[in-house]
């Protein structure tokens, strides 16, 4: 069998299956090519028959070219889904990669955002043009909902609710309602009501956050956006859409909202998964207790 076959195997997998967002998708066929490329040009075989000292030199060799904890740890992943899926559907009778072991880091606590640098950074866009009213709804809407970026502009029209103040959000196959508050609701409404109708290059665009083009926003485009004003808002560090997704839950818990209900509004599977902010929280709390208190 050859690479593209198996390549072609595993993507229905993920597609179909697993229903992985597109961003696992890319990256763990991203990681499977490359695992194809090494087998091609190291050993004699393909994907289909290599052994476990075929994977574990590859390994090895990331390793070797200073290739993050992060991104071998992610292509292990990539590599162990996909031969247990081969083991599996009896295309292949031993999982080679079993002894694949990703290497231990500490995993670094999310980045937040004070209270300052989110009012800084929503004061930004000034609602002066098309694109003033647009991404001063994108960015209300981000820190109002926590939801991804990928879900943000995936987004369409009807799965806005102003009247109720929610938002209905997709992912994987799974939606959840989320609420948001009023300032994010009047930057919405404004877009729809004042400027969305004049950016649409068709009346039956559906995305609700289009580019200049009349189109759906990417997610590249929306990443420029928040890095423009970023930069605008004079905030020195790195702030990525993400870290308004961790400013989000970290802010809520901050002011005593139920960790489960973050969860379903984060769309987590996994309480540990929330856990993370509650335990920064706690934290920071202590962080302020030692140096506040007299006798700390």
């Amino acid at each position: 069998m050859q690479n593209s076959e198996v390549m072609e195997i595993f993507e229905r997998y993920l597609r179909n299956d697993k229903k992985a967002s597109e961003n696992t998708l890319n990256s763990y066929l991203r990681d499977i090519r490359q695992l194809g490329d090494y087998l091609q040009a190291e050993t004699v075989h393909g994907l289909i028959d290599a052994d476990e000292e075929d994977l574990g030199g590859y390994i090895e060799s990331l390793r070797e070219a200073g290739k993050s904890v992060a991104t071998v740890s992610r292509c292990i992943a990539s590599i162990k889904c996909m031969y247990t899926h081969l083991v599996i559907k009896q295309y292949i009778k031993h999982n080679p990669s079993l002894k694949l072991v990703p290497d231990k880091a500490t995993q670094k606590p999310p980045e937040i955002m004070t209270d300052e640098e989110i009012d800084a950074l929503l004061a930004q866009p000034q609602c002066i043009d098309a694109k003033g009213y647009r991404d001063k709804a994108m960015l209300e809407l981000l820190y109002a909902t926590g939801i991804r970026v990928t879900e943000l502009i995936d987004l369409n029209v009807n799965d806005i609710n102003l009247e109720g103040a929610v938002v209905r959000c997709h992912s994987r196959g799974k939606q959840r309602y989320i609420p948001m508050y009023s300032a994010a609701v009047k930057a919405l409404d404004e877009y729809l009501t004042l400027v969305r109708p004049q950016m649409i290059a068709s009346e039956d665009e559906e995305a609700l956050f289009v580019n200049v083009s009349g189109e759906r926003m990417s997610r590249q485009g929306f990443w420029k956006i928040i890095k423009f004003y970023t930069r605008k808002a004079g905030i020195k560090r790195d702030i990525t859409p993400h870290t308004l997704r961790h400013s989000f839950a970290a802010h809520l818990l901050e002011n005593g909202a139920d960790i489960h209900a973050i969860q379903e509004m984060l769309g987590h599977a996994d309480i540990s998964s929330t856990q993370v902010y509650s335990n920064l929280v706690k934290q920071q709390l202590k962080e302020i207790y030692n140096k506040a208190h007299p006798r700390a």
